[in-house]
């Protein structure tokens, strides 16, 4: 059960939670401190969001779906072009051609971050889909690559392998 940890829980042991889908900690997740903290960082301004996580039986992946308001008209051709100007560079973040949408599936054992973008132009908010293995990316493969950097490494050192336990 991806995001359930590994402590034996009847609510999350595959036999109570196969063909199922569900949030869980909604409105109160831990995680969504620190991810305001960082966004309120880059923004250089406070910002608060609403998080919840859902559970699917799925031994890794998570497929987060975020929503903002634009502060003004862009397509969704732009707003790929500007991701792809900031993340062109970056070894584990592939942003999607327009129209494509990441799955878990795809990033199965890998250290890479998925991204697909869309305008909603009726709302003028935008669309942002994610997909990484928190087994790698969200895990392990974090830490090799903040070790690579931090030891003056090649970012991608040691993790061009697919990983896959369990």
């Amino acid at each position: 059960m991806s995001g359930a940890g590994r402590d034996p829980v009847i609510g999350s042991l595959f036999c109570e939670v196969d063909e199922g889908f569900k949030a869980y900690k909604v409105n109160g997740h831990r995680h969504a401190p620190e991810i305001e903290q960082e966004l309120s960082v880059l923004a250089g301004r406070e910002v608060k969001i609403s998080f919840t996580p859902h559970l699917l039986p799925l031994n890794r992946g998570i497929l987060s779906t975020v929503y903002a308001s634009l502060k003004k008209k862009l397509s969704t051709a732009e707003l790929i072009d500007l991701y792809r100007s900031v993340y062109g560079n970056e070894p584990f973040i592939r942003v999607l051609n327009q129209g494509s949408y990441p799955n878990v599936s795809s990033v199965k054992g890998t250290n890479f971050c998925h991204l697909g973008i869309a305008v909603d132009e009726r709302t003028n908010r935008v669309i942002i889909l994610s997909a990484i293995d928190n087994l790698v990316k969200g895990a392990s493969g974090q830490a090799v690559q903040n070790m690579n950097l931090m030891c003056g490494l090649r970012e991608d050192t040691a993790l061009g392998m697919i990983a896959l336990f369990p």
